[in-house]
């Protein structure tokens, strides 16, 4: 079995694969400080509760924009799971282009995001990812991700509402009935959901427009992009595991290589 990690600022976000079949997805919190025992009890236990054995687990591939825990998460690997992981990081093969100004700086989540949606659905796509920050990522018809746009996300938002204005409170988010509001609930819940609504289609009719690409499909993942897609005729497909699906992609692009690896490690210690 391959595991696959997207750790993210709020979450980290695994999923279970046998080929090309996901067995299992679960998730973990980020922020909350582990030891790599802490990590590796946690996560065994987790793929054993998905009526999964751990010692099945192969191989292990990570995407990570938390270089923080990525020592601890990566002792665990390498001790409970007995395996040297792929990191998605600068040289990996992706099968896409990156063409920004700085392809060091680009967020190893938004390349793995663009991966999937580019062979899974082709291109031109425009990739949103709907997480902590929320990303608007363009990939051209010949597989070059050279342009995007980071917004705040809509949890982001909502915590800053309710955080520093005191009278008013934390609320679950989902888009209400109408926009006309006549109390402060709901009020606050259009406010967030319409005006991210109304982001989201001006971003992505934007991004056609100055790209020329006005007939590029638009593809969500992410925290409440179901709610956001189900509200709007601008985004044509939500995939709920797209983050995991490019992962495994790049995996299948890697494998040997991450094979290499492991055994001239293993030569090494037995020096």
């Amino acid at each position: 079995m391959l595991l696959v990690m997207d750790v993210g600022n709020t979450n980290i976000t695994m999923g279970l694969y046998r080929e090309s079949e996901l067995l299992a997805k679960f998730r973990m919190t980020t922020k909350q400080p582990r030891t790599s025992d802490e990590y590796g009890i946690a996560i065994r236990e987790m793929i054993r509760n998905q009526g999964e054995n751990p010692e099945e687990v192969d191989d292990i591939i990570i995407a990570s924009v938390v270089p923080d825990i990525m020592h601890s998460l990566g002792s665990c690997i390498i001790k409970y799971f007995n395996r040297k992981p792929i990191i998605v990081s600068a040289g990996i093969k992706t099968g896409i282009r990156v063409a920004t100004e700085n392809p060091r700086q680009t967020g190893p989540d938004k390349i793995v995001d663009a991966v999937a949606a580019y062979y899974l659905y082709g291109g031109p796509v425009i990739v949103i990812d709907f997480g902590t920050a929320t990303t608007y990522d363009l990939v051209e018809p010949d597989g070059t991700f050279a342009v995007g746009v980071i917004a705040p996300g809509i949890r982001t938002s909502a915590r800053a509402l309710w955080g520093d204005a005191a009278m008013l409170p934390e609320i679950e988010i989902r888009k209400p009935d109408t926009i006309l509001a006549r109390e402060t609930v709901s009020s606050m819940q259009a406010g967030l959901v319409y005006g991210y609504i109304g982001q989201t289609e001006y971003i992505i009719d934007r991004m056609k427009k100055e790209s020329g690409y006005l007939d590029a499909k638009v593809v969500a993942t992410g925290g409440l992009g179901n709610i956001l897609a189900a509200a709007t005729e601008s985004i044509d497909i939500y995939d709920p595991i797209l983050t995991l699906e490019g992962l495994r992609l790049i995996y299948e692009r890697n494998r040997f290589r991450g094979k290499k690896k492991e055994q001239e490690t293993e030569r090494t210690s037995d020096r």
